[in-house]
């Protein structure tokens, strides 16, 4: 709204004399601003000026004054328009909008920012289930399986999934693909983005913290009772086991009374306990013998168990080739054949087990017979350096081929009951320049130790696990 402007000016020059000229400007507070002029007081400049002009020129001079006390006014105006525009604005409090704390509506979940709702599926891979199927069944197709599997080296990691394996897809309401993670490994995750069929990988490392444990105990019943009364799981009983398998019958020589101790890692992730780790240092008396070891590696990175001398524990030859239940037959130059009914010399060690347990090869060597016939039923035999030769008869099903080369620990075969045998076992022989001995007491070859250079580093490094190992024996004897 403009401010309304009232003029009162002079009607005649006759009467300039007593006329006041005023300019008022109303604001929109009622307010008016009034410029005025008093003609009194300049009304002998203005005579003496406008009694010497003809007619024509007095109404011009009137019109210029008009035309200036126009402008002066509207410069009242305009101040007046200016105090106004700055002027506090006063609200009444029912004019005020009141503003909810928490939003009446999100605009996420009705769909109007972000519209596409992201649909999470888990898939837990089954026994016999493939990749292939898995991308069937969530409706994806095999180009875009393809071009994971072959996109960059992370991506391969995906066609590694095992049982058990999760894979976790997330997909738009239209079913494409948008993202798959994939637990690659106990520390590693696999991300795939796929957006707009352009794919990009991710990789990332969960940290980890391992924790060094100290353990011990005294055989009662069994090892594996033992273990557990000491807080050992079962796999880290048998982690204990094997490494002085070598010199110890875990299944025939352990006795009430033999007793361990050990230090082991406990692995955790994001500080929650995942798995154990490996044992670093151990000691187990056996029947009065005292056996030791450390782990130590290389410097080429490989690791393994030495003893304290710095000599490997894992020898050339296993002491038994299997897991066995029982020795059902043991070497015996006069052994009355069950099945014959006559004397022949059991020149092998029977080991009963059940059919489809695996058979190792007590050494690293060649292949040089595997066949089958009725007396041996499906046989392999292994020769091995120094004159050595073993061999396996009974097998329900054959390994390896004539010829092949096998490593210690390598399956050969599976235990079965075929050839001329009474039920399920491993016959197993140990043959040193053509004569047989009994597999259960030969001297076995022993390994070589560490280089004379390194044992300095081996002694430094070894010495104070195994001085930690004998306080926790200390320990053991004095809570006993």
């Amino acid at each position: 709204m403009k401010e309304k402007i009232i003029y009162n000016f002079v009607q005649s020059t006759k009467d300039i004399g007593n006329c006041l000229i005023k300019a008022q400007a109303v604001r929109k507070n009622s307010q008016t601003k009034t410029l005025s002029v008093n003609f009194s007081q300049i009304k002998s400049q203005i005579i003496s000026k406008v009694s010497s002009l003809t007619s024509t020129k007095k109404v011009l001079v009137g019109l210029a004054i008009l035309f200036v006390f126009y402008a002066i006014s509207d410069i009242v105006s305009v101040e007046a328009d200016a105090h106004t525009q700055n002027s506090d604005v006063v609200l009444n409090q029912s004019q005020l909008i009141n503003i909810p704390s928490i939003p009446l509506m999100s605009f996420a979940e009705s769909g109007l920012v972000g519209s596409e709702q992201f649909i999470e599926k888990t898939v837990v891979v089954k026994k016999g289930q493939t990749l292939s199927g898995i991308f069937t069944e969530m409706g994806l197709s095999q180009g875009l399986l393809l071009k994971i599997a072959h996109f960059n080296e992370d991506s391969k990691k995906l066609v590694k999934v095992m049982p058990g394996n999760a894979l976790h897809f997330t997909l738009t309401p239209e079913g494409d693909l948008t993202q798959l993670r994939y637990q690659a490994s106990d520390f590693e995750e696999l991300i795939i983005h796929n957006d707009m069929d352009q794919l990009s990988t991710e990789v990332v490392t969960h940290d980890q913290q391992i924790r060094l444990v100290n353990a011990q105990g005294t055989i009662n019943n069994s090892l594996f009772g033992a273990g557990k009364a000491a807080g050992l799981t079962d796999s880290m009983v048998m982690q204990l086991a094997n490494i002085f398998s070598w010199d110890i019958d875990f299944v025939l020589e352990i006795r009430s009374g033999d007793s361990f101790s050990l230090i082991y890692e406990k692995v955790y992730k994001d500080g929650e306990y995942l798995t154990d780790g490996k044992i670093l240092a151990a000691s187990f008396t056996n029947q009065g013998t005292k056996y030791e070891a450390v782990f130590y590696e290389h410097k080429d990175g490989e690791g393994s168990y030495f003893a304290a001398d710095g000599r490997a524990m894992k020898k050339a030859f296993l002491r038994a080739p299997l897991n066995f239940s029982y020795i059902s037959s043991n070497f015996n130059p006069k052994r009355l054949h069950p099945v014959t009914k006559r004397v022949k010399a059991h020149r092998g060690i029977d080991y009963a087990a059940p059919v489809g347990t695996p058979v190792y090869a007590a050494g690293g060597g060649r292949v040089t017979e595997s066949g089958y016939n009725k007396y041996n039923g499906h046989y392999v035999f292994v020769k091995h350096p120094s004159g050595i030769t073993t061999k396996y008869l009974h097998f329900s099903k054959r390994a390896v081929k004539k010829g092949a080369r096998v490593k210690q620990g390598q399956t050969i075969g599976y235990v079965g009951a075929t050839g001329m045998v009474t039920g399920p076992h491993l016959h197993y022989e140990f043959i040193y320049n053509g004569v047989h001995r009994n597999p259960r007491t030969v001297s076995l070859p022993k390994s070589k130790p560490l280089p004379s250079d390194v044992m300095p580093e081996f002694i430094a490094y070894s010495s104070p696990l195994l001085t930690r190992l004998t306080d926790l024996k200390a320990d053991l004897i004095a809570q006993n």
